[in-house]
């Protein structure tokens, strides 16, 4: 008896075990890589599954083919992986490069996106349409190919700012540096987006907080955008109680009605108005419980509650896959951001630093107000759960992004020696990705000392 007591005294516990395991794969090369592509894959594999569960009740009804909306978002998810491929294989310089032109596209289609909204509100146009072009909430449509110009606005605003700020290097301790061209365009940003969609504002500004975070901007600046994006969103909520991205002038925004019934206690809200969704998602959440009432056999999707394949998904999760299915996708989140954050940590070039950083939080920011949206645990901006909500311009920007991420991945140090040591075969190269460049060797201090003599034994002064 003595002899086991001291064979289990002696033997390491399960987590003295698992931790050195843990750590050991973590330090190898690719370990980034291999956590993104794996955090990444299943969150999109789990959407597509939610997608096709939250739509098929509805896509039955309306087209008598319960494959119809999940066949489109699958076509959405092929598109996604194939701009992953090309954004994984495209060099940093040519990301910084196409950054202004995807900025300037984003901020266009916006104008134009506002414009007709406002000519429709005070009765210039009719149905916001000019031509085959015609705006439809936050699309705007070509015929029948639509897009929704603020998921380009935040891929532009990732890579335009990261490559601003890397250029300007130390001299953004000073804030004439930060008002020339940043802030102006910023601005500009903020006033497109933020006339229709608050959520998306919300989502630029962490963003653009993110950016200056890496770069090691001072306290006071951070203090000032603090004030200055309270300041432009207490205006647009304003501008909103006057039907400011509401459709038409004096009619009660639903945005500021969403805002001032969060400030109110449930049992005072109005059920039939914007807290309708609050309450079915709440129930939603009471009746999966810890397990779920399984896939596919909630009843939520049956109208009860809107938006349940898209900003709403997140209470579909909820109700079928329980507790333990929300803390997978929560987790898968968390080992999203940790591997962004240790991406940028990692990275030598000022450009990949920053825009992993603003990736980073792009992704997460806008995990965190969805879910506390659904949750009740903040306002209902009508964002869409990264990976997991229907939708299409959002699904293939968001895994565009992820495919830059990956290049920055297999650029940090350890990989890029690692993948140049011993490199895939050529085929491989040629259809995955091509080998990232080797980080620039040190240079050797030199060694001080006395000045060398010339050759007429003079030293020199």
């Amino acid at each position: 008896m003595a002899d086991d007591r001291t064979q289990a005294a002696a033997r390491p516990s399960l987590s003295r075990q698992l931790l050195p395991a843990v750590h050991g794969l973590l330090a190898r090369p690719l370990s980034s890589y291999y956590l993104l592509i794996a955090s990444s894959g299943l969150l999109l594999l789990i959407g597509l599954t939610m997608v096709f569960s939250a739509t098929s009740v509805k896509a039955y009804a309306e087209n008598g083919n319960a494959f119809s909306a999940i066949a489109n978002q699958a076509v959405y998810a092929l598109l996604g992986l194939v701009a992953f491929w090309i954004c994984q294989r495209l060099p940093s310089g040519t990301l910084r490069d196409l950054g202004k032109y995807i900025l300037a596209t984003a901020i266009v289609l916006l104008a134009i996106l506002d414009l007709l909204g406002a000519l429709e509100s005070v009765g210039v146009i009719k149905d916001a349409a000019i031509g085959p072009v015609h705006a439809e909430l936050l699309w705007l449509y070509l015929g029948p190919v639509g897009l929704q110009p603020a998921e380009l606005a935040k891929l532009g605003m990732v890579l335009w700012g990261a490559d601003v700020i890397a250029r300007k290097g130390p001299a953004l301790g000073h804030w004439r540096e930060l008002s020339r061209p940043l802030f102006p365009v910023v601005g500009l940003l903020f006033v497109l987006v933020g006339y229709n969609d608050l959520g998306t504002m919300l989502v630029l500004l962490a963003l653009i907080v993110g950016l200056l975070w890496a770069a090691g901007v001072r306290l006071r600046v951070f203090a000032a955008l603090g004030v200055l994006g309270l300041a432009g969103i207490g205006l647009l909520i304003a501008a909103a109680s006057g039907g400011a991205g509401s459709g038409s002038t004096g009619e009660e925004n639903y945005r500021l009605a969403r805002l001032t019934d969060f400030l109110k206690p449930l049992d005072q809200c109005d059920t039939a108005g914007p807290c309708y969704q609050l309450i079915q998602a709440r129930s939603a959440i009471f009746e999966g419980g810890w397990f779920g009432v399984g896939l596919g056999k909630g009843v939520m999707k049956w109208n009860w509650l809107p938006e349940a394949d898209n900003d709403f998904i997140f209470g579909v999760v909820a109700e079928e896959l329980g507790v333990v299915g929300c803390a997978v996708v929560l987790a898968l989140f968390s080992v999203l951001a940790y591997t962004g954050f240790r991406i940028a940590r990692r990275s030598v070039d000022p450009f990949r630093r920053l825009a992993a950083t603003a990736i980073t939080t792009w992704l997460v920011s806008q995990a965190v107000i969805n879910v506390g949206g659904v949750t009740g645990m903040l306002p209902i901006t009508g964002l869409p759960l990264p990976f997991i909500s229907a939708g299409g311009s959002a699904l293939v920007v968001t895994m565009a992004a992820i495919g830059m991420l990956a290049s920055f991945a297999r650029a940090e140090p350890d990989a890029a020696k690692a993948l140049n040591a011993r490199p895939p075969a050529r085929w491989v190269r040629l259809v995955w990705a091509p080998l990232p460049p080797l980080p620039p060797q040190r240079q050797p201090a030199k060694k001080a000392g006395r000045a060398p003599a010339d050759a007429g034994g003079v030293r020199r002064r």
